[in-house]
């Protein structure tokens, strides 16, 4: 299992991807929204989501856990 952790402190603008959710390498998985840009956060590798740590509207700092995958 990895986790997928935020790069910058905001707000998340848009869950991409679903629990349970096959993605691939460079698929957006949450769009977070600081400084009025929209930030992608992006599967490292191919994998499968198996949990989601965030809900839209969350607020989150640099290197919490955004997802877990497998």
């Amino acid at each position: 299992m990895q986790e997928i952790k935020a790069s910058m402190a905001g707000s998340v603008w848009k869950i991409v991807a679903k629990q349970g959710e096959p993605v691939r390498e460079g698929q957006d998985i949450v769009i977070l929204e600081s400084m009025k840009m929209e930030i992608p956060i992006t599967a490292e590798s191919d994998c499968t989501v198996k949990e989601l740590k965030v809900a839209e509207g969350d607020f989150i700092n640099e290197g919490d856990i955004i997802a877990i995958v497998e």
